[in-house]
């Protein structure tokens, strides 16, 4: 069963940007391929989540070798986008110039497969600060529906 929603995603507008590719860029360092968010639809400070979004397409660099005749974006990837979600949570929330590293996931399902021209919907929310590394709940979905869930850990670099 899945776990109770962060955020229902269809209760977002996904057409109303908050932040673009070059806004993500002030908070997270990844470049060209390793680029895993295409936008920001919702930042909320005060419930401590924010949603961004990756529009997939037959042009990302993983579709020829995973799977050819049936390409399915990599879980580990999906693992990254969200991490990537958090770390932007991360710079936003707290205006400084580091950024959180990968530290560790846990209790990592996947509900679904993603596939080019899906838009993958991240939502990440804050569940703990201890010292340098901070806990997320993480849910990912494809049309309204669940396709990830997972808690990502991220360390102040």
């Amino acid at each position: 069963m899945p776990p109770k929603l962060i955020v229902d995603p269809n209760t977002l507008d996904l057409n109303r940007v908050e932040d673009d590719i070059e806004g993500i860029r002030r908070y997270n360092r990844q470049r060209y391929e390793m680029e895993l968010l295409t936008a920001v639809v919702r930042y909320n400070a005060e419930e401590q989540y924010v949603v961004a979004y990756k529009d997939t397409s037959a042009n990302d660099f993983w579709v020829r070798g995973h799977i050819p005749g049936r390409p399915l974006m990599p879980g580990v990837l999906i693992c990254e986008c969200a991490a990537q979600t958090c770390s932007y949570y991360f710079g936003r929330s707290t205006g400084q110039d580091r950024f959180l590293g990968f530290a560790g996931l846990s209790d990592v399902k996947f509900r679904g497969q993603i596939v080019p021209g899906d838009r993958l919907v991240m939502v990440a929310k804050l569940r703990e600060v201890k010292s340098r590394i901070s806990t997320f709940d993480c849910q990912g979905f494809v049309n309204g529906r669940m396709v990830f869930e997972g808690s990502i850990q991220g360390v102040a670099l």
